[in-house]
């Protein structure tokens, strides 16, 4: 399904594309721009999943557990574009129908290729105790578009470590080769090693296995990891995600696990374009050192918490290294298509 929109064939518009959704990671797979958002809130017809297990249900009816609009995030559509300006919708890429202990709050996916397979890890069922079932998954396909299916039968981190609520989990390749997962609600961060299979954690070489790497007493949750020229960007989402402080702000580190210390904000609301601007993800264009952020804002209009939007700008670095504040628009970015 083509989601041009109001598009042209040369720019886009923010939001990218119709529809209330959050927490987008973009990825470039086969020439491709991805992105797999967090389906936030029906708009227009709601888009549901068609089955749950007894065991589903049975979780759902925990109503003193889960706030109701966590209910309908079942699922997770993703979006393809050959150039950042025309998206076409992939439905359903990951349900819950493919995750039997999964039932609601189905949450930021995080997407990376390995040997030919595309895993997409994500958070579910909104877990408040060790005793809850729930956390965060990991699934798998033979193509970026799905459908993904669990890859595990049960979470992949299923307990709270350190603090940190398993949720808005981010992976993170290293140039070496070895993946990192980043992760944590709550105010709390946590990185781990993945097995070479990215289905298992493992201990780091101090014997450590859920390593705490909060770099602010401001962090929320939200986490993200980019490399450019040897420095580690560790980026994160703080204020509240329904009000309109939610905000984006970095560290640098010569380590992946830091120390991080807290820079400045890079992303946040504009009074004359959109509020809540947060919780993103950043792609650079092979080659280049072009960058672009996605993210998810609210309209200025909007004052229900779910309305999210996806949008698209630019990400620029001063000389020195540090990230410049991220100009939030309207207009989107030109198209770029990637190189053949």
């Amino acid at each position: 399904m083509s989601l041009a929109g109001a598009a042209t064939a040369a720019h886009a518009t923010n939001p990218i594309v119709p529809g209330w959704y959050a927490d987008p990671e973009i990825r470039i797979f086969n020439g491709q721009y991805w992105i797999y958002p967090t389906y936030s809130a029906d708009y227009g017809t709601p888009d549901v999943s068609q089955n749950f297990t007894p065991a589903q249900q049975r979780m759902r009816a925990q109503s003193d557990l889960i706030w109701a609009p966590y209910l309908k995030i079942t699922f997770f559509n993703a979006f393809s574009s050959p150039d950042l300006v025309h998206w076409t919708k992939h439905p359903h890429v990951l349900d819950v129908e493919n995750v039997s202990w999964a039932a609601y709050a189905v949450w930021a996916p995080s997407a990376i290729e390995h040997r030919g397979k595309y895993y997409l890890f994500f958070g579910a069922n909104d877990i408040k105790t060790n005793d809850q079932l729930g956390g965060i998954g990991v699934a798998v396909s033979d193509k970026p578009e799905g459908p993904f299916k669990d890859a595990l039968g049960k979470p992949l981190v299923g307990q709270i470590h350190n603090g940190a609520q398993p949720i808005d989990q981010m992976v993170f390749k290293d140039d070496d080769g070895q993946f990192y997962m980043y992760y944590g609600g709550w105010k709390h961060a946590n990185v781990v090693k993945l097995a070479p299979d990215l289905l298992s954690v493992v201990p780091f070489p101090d014997g450590t296995t859920y390593k705490e790497i909060t770099p602010d007493p401001e962090y929320v949750e939200g986490p993200f990891m980019a490399k450019r020229n040897g420095m580690y960007y560790f980026m994160w989402s703080e204020g509240g995600w329904t009000g309109p402080d939610y905000s984006v702000a970095y560290a640098m580190s010569s380590s992946p696990f830091g120390p991080f210390k807290r820079i400045g904000k890079i992303l946040q609301q504009d009074s004359k374009v959109a509020k809540g601007a947060g919780h993103h993800s950043v792609v650079n264009i092979p080659g280049t050192d072009d960058w672009y952020i996605a993210y998810h804002r609210r309209p200025l209009n909007e004052t229900d918490g779910n309305h999210r939007e996806l949008a698209i700008d630019r990400m620029y670095f001063n000389a020195d290294g540090t990230i410049k504040p991220v100009a939030i628009t309207n207009e989107g970015v030109t198209a770029r298509p990637l190189a053949p």
